[in-house]
This record gives structure tokens, sequence and C-alpha cells, in this order.
């Protein structure tokens, strides 16, 4: 973590934000967002490149850069340099973006093989145990810390083949959800954001049959994030849908 970010305007102007899976789909639309609005971002993912050019992309828009930090989220060990470093570097954060997930492929429950399983585990839902665990001090040292986590209606609405992706995440609500409770006499909140079907990397994937054109582009969530992180939020009970948001701000346009 090398960059200090330098004055900024927008409604975030002198906050900081942690987005994680921010080289694509719902992370890097969050993360470029946060940036416009004025927040500093330090984005991670694995790839290196896909960061990169995601920063070109913010620098062209506001001038001011990221903070870049390539790494694997299942490793948590990183998980905790990151937090040290942010601490020593900011002395707290005022958002959290949580995006970085897998799919592990649709199959059978019987068909899932015990290593995909390890490796949607610990990052669905490890890797977000780590992040609470490493970043709360920090968001807590925020005026107004936020934690803003995506979710999937597949929590709601479990369906086949979708055993892992569907498990890991409702776990991971169960977590969201306990943490928030546990923190309710503070300043920090926290919301499950459901942005339910959009033009991603893993929607595709998970549906190839499907035209993606047909889909809301993974940009338009970021206003949503933007209003998220100033929002005066109530425990996470139901989760943020984005259709439901898009549907309100259509009408109150009219």
């Amino acid at each position: 973590m090398t960059d200090i970010p330098a004055p900024s305007t927008g409604p975030l102007a002198g906050r900081i934000a942690l987005v994680t899976g921010a080289s694509r789909g719902l992370g890097r639309a969050s993360a470029l967002a946060l940036a416009k609005a004025g927040a500093h971002v330090i984005t991670t993912a694995r790839t290196q490149g896909g960061l990169e050019e995601l920063d070109d992309e913010i620098r062209a828009a506001t001038g001011q850069p990221t903070t870049l930090v390539p790494m694997d989220l299942a490793q948590g060990g990183g998980i905790d340099q990151l937090g040290l470093a942010i601490h020593e570097r900011h002395g707290h954060l005022d958002v959290l973006v949580h995006a970085a997930a897998m799919l592990g492929g649709l199959s059978p429950v019987s068909h899932i093989e015990p290593k995909t399983w390890d490796q949607v585990v610990a990052l669905n839902l490890t890797a977000t145990y780590r992040l609470l665990r490493s970043t709360e001090r920090l968001l807590k040292a925020a005026p107004a810390g936020r934690a803003l986590v995506f979710t999937t209606g597949r929590v709601a609405r479990p369906k086949a083949f979708w055993g892992v992706y569907g498990a890991t995440k409702a776990a991971t609500d169960h977590l969201v959800r306990t943490w928030a409770d546990e923190l309710e006499h503070g300043p920090v909140r926290a919301a499950l954001i459901d942005p339910g079907a959009m033009r991603t990397k893993m929607r595709a994937e998970a549906m190839p049959g499907e035209d993606p054109l047909s889909l809301p582009d993974a940009s338009e969530i970021g206003p949503l994030i933007v209003e998220l992180a100033q929002a005066e939020l109530g425990p996470p009970d139901t989760p943020v849908s984005f259709s439901a948001w898009k549907a309100a701000q259509a009408s109150s346009a009219h």
C-alpha cells in the first residue's frame, strides 16, 4: 500500500473504502462508483492486471489513484496483513464492500468434489469471517462505518444444483446478521445486497445459454452502493434488493 489519497470532492470525499473482488463485475462497479463519489478506494483481487485496468479508469475519471492490493482472499493471513496496513496508513475504514465470491460450478450435492467444496467455503464464507474480524476495529474507528456484503436470492429460494454456492452464501448471511447484532449499540452498520441476475462472469458461468444483453449491466449497481455507504441503515434482516431499489428510483423519477 503506497498511494496516499489526495484531496477529492463528492459525497464520499475523505472516506476510505475497501472493495474485494474489484477486478470485474460487481466489485469493479462498486469501486468505480465509490471513487467517482470521492472516496479513496483500496481494491483487492487475484488478478493484478484487472486491478491496474480499474486504476487507469478511476484515474481518468477522477484524477485520483487507487490503492491496489493483489491477493487471494482464500489465504486468510493476507487479510490480517491488509487490515494492519490499513490501520497503519489510515487509522480507520469507512466502507467495506465485499463482492469477491465463486460459484463452484452447478452440480448435484452428491457430485460436488471435496476440493471444490473447500475452495468455495474458503472464499465465500471463511474469507468473509476473516474480513469482518480484521476490519471491525477499523470500521469502529470511523464516524459511521458501513459493511456492504453481496448475497444471493438462492439463500431464500434454494434450487437444484446450486448447493455449494447457496449453502456458503446462506452461512455468510447468518454470519453478517450475527455480527451486525453484536455491533447494534455502536455506529457500525451492515447491509446484505441481493443484486439479482446481472451481466457478470459468474452469471454467464451459471447460465451460459442466457442472453447477457437481457440483463442489467453490473455498472448499474454503483449508485446503490454509494447510497448505502451514506445511509442510516437498520439491522440487515432483509437483503437490499437491487431490482426493488431500481423500481423505486424509476417511480420517484416520474
